[in-house]
C-alpha cells in the first residue's frame, strides 16, 4: 500500500441501537463499501447506555451520543483515520450520513473527507 493511499484512509463511526432495521440496511450499505475501499469501522450501540451517571453527576459519554442520535439511527461519521476519536461535542461538525443511505452517498462522504 503505498503512503498516500494510507493519508487517505477514513474512518467511518456508525452510531446504531438494537431491533433498528434501517441500521442493518446501513452495516450491508459499509460492508458492501468496505468491499471497493479499506478504511476503519467503528461501531457505537446506543442501546448499551443506561441511566447512571458519572461520578459528580455529569452524564457519560454514551449517554450523550444517546442523547444525540437515538431516534436518528443510523447515524454515520466519516472522519480522516488521522483525526482525533468521536466526540458529542464535536459532533455538529462532523460529516455524516443519517437514516437511509447507499454505497454512492458514503462514498462521496469518504472522497469529500479525503480531499480535507
Amino acid at each position: 500500500m503505498f503512503a498516500s493511499s494510507i493519508l487517505r484512509q477514513c474512518r467511518i463511526t456508525l452510531f446504531t441501537r438494537a431491533t433498528c432495521g434501517l441500521c442493518d440496511s446501513a452495516k450491508a450499505v459499509l460492508t458492501q463499501v468496505q468491499e471497493k475501499r479499506a478504511f476503519e469501522l467503528q461501531h457505537v450501540d446506543l442501546s448499551a447506555a443506561t441511566g447512571e451517571k458519572e461520578t459528580g453527576g455529569e452524564k457519560t459519554e454514551m449517554q450523550m451520543w444517546r442523547d444525540l442520535y437515538d431516534f436518528d439511527v443510523p447515524v454515520i461519521h466519516v472522519a480522516k483515520a488521522s483525526a482525533p476519536p468521536e466526540s458529542p461535542s464535536r459532533a455538529a461538525k462532523a460529516v455524516k450520513l443519517m437514516h437511509r443511505m447507499t454505497p454512492a452517498d458514503v462514498e462521496a462522504k469518504m472522497d469529500a473527507v479525503e480531499k480535507q
